[in-house]
């Protein structure tokens, strides 16, 4: 009788390890599965984050190139009323 329980425990026991087995074999898949969505969605950030930065650096152009006309346009206008002040002091 002792070698059949010590059989039918080690049946036991090998039936318990192979279930904790089985049972990190799924937390492995899902812990992968897991990580890949996550490096998904890093890849996302990062193309979104790109795009910004390439909208940021046309609006900063844009931005620039107002500013630039912005002042030629008021050295014209200051040039435009000094003349018509001289024009009218005559």
């Amino acid at each position: 009788m002792p070698a059949e329980k010590t059989l039918d425990q080690a049946l036991a026991e090998l039936a318990a390890v192979i279930g904790r087995l089985e049972n990190a074999v799924d937390a492995r898949i899902e812990n992968q599965r897991l990580n890949s969505e996550v490096e998904g969605e890093v890849r996302r950030v990062h193309e979104d984050r790109a795009r910004l930065a390439q909208e940021l650096d046309q609006s900063q152009f844009r931005a620039n190139r107002l500013e630039e006309v912005n002042r030629e346009v008021s050295r014209r206008l200051v040039t435009a009323m000094e003349t018509i002040r001289a024009v009218l002091d005559r």
